[in-house]
């Protein structure tokens, strides 16, 4: 899996790299010289790290270098250490009115993606707010009658290699986490896995 990435960002600096790379000089009896391109790709994690060590800022920013970091700690990182924690998730109740102030509330939050709860705070669905944008939507309206049941989850302790997989088989963006007692802990997005990748977490 790393060395996936790997050749991902090598792919990444490439271009970058182009004004420092040696050419040499190719020529036969039938053609004109031409110039043959010596590319380098690293052989190893050290080769790589001196690869960037030597790239001057001005080709490969810090920001850059932080994207590059992400990628290369992949593998060590857990879907607890990017989901947003339950103390700051924000959930609605199945009876709920979705009236003016509630729906005020929803939108200040910045979310897109809201479970929505029974009376024991057992988690039914969520709410998407694209729903909640409908025009026919009436302020009488309770949170039940919109909501997805189609929601998967993950575990505290899975990889993020882990929510990738599940990214990918379930097509879900958002997932509820679990912890060790299958109690919830939170949830994670395809936009925290991206922002991490983006160097932005």
């Amino acid at each position: 899996m790393w060395f996936k990435f790997l050749q991902k960002i090598v792919q990444f600096l490439d271009p970058k790299l182009e004004k420092y790379r040696l050419h040499e000089k190719k020529s036969d009896l039938d053609n004109p010289p031409i110039e043959k391109k010596l590319e380098y790709t690293p052989k190893n994690l050290e080769d790589f790290i001196d690869v960037l060590k030597r790239t001057p800022k001005n080709i490969l920013s810090d920001s850059d270098r932080k994207k590059i970091a992400s990628v290369m700690s992949f593998d060590d990182r857990l879907v607890s250490d990017l989901m947003l924690p339950k103390s700051e998730m924000v959930f609605v109740k199945r009876l709920e009115i979705l009236g003016p102030l509630t729906l005020d509330k929803l939108y200040k939050s910045g979310f897109t993606i809201f479970p929505v709860v029974n009376e024991k705070d057992k988690v039914l669905g969520v709410i998407h707010t694209d729903a909640l944008n409908a025009l026919e939507i009436k302020d009488t309206d309770r949170a039940e009658k919109y909501l997805d049941p189609n929601f998967s989850y993950l575990k505290t302790s899975d990889s993020l290699e882990t929510a990738v997989e599940k990214i990918k088989k379930t097509n879900h963006y958002y997932f509820l986490v679990l912890d060790e007692k299958d109690s919830l802990a939170g949830f994670f997005t395809i936009e925290m896995l991206l922002d991490y990748f983006l160097g932005e977490n």
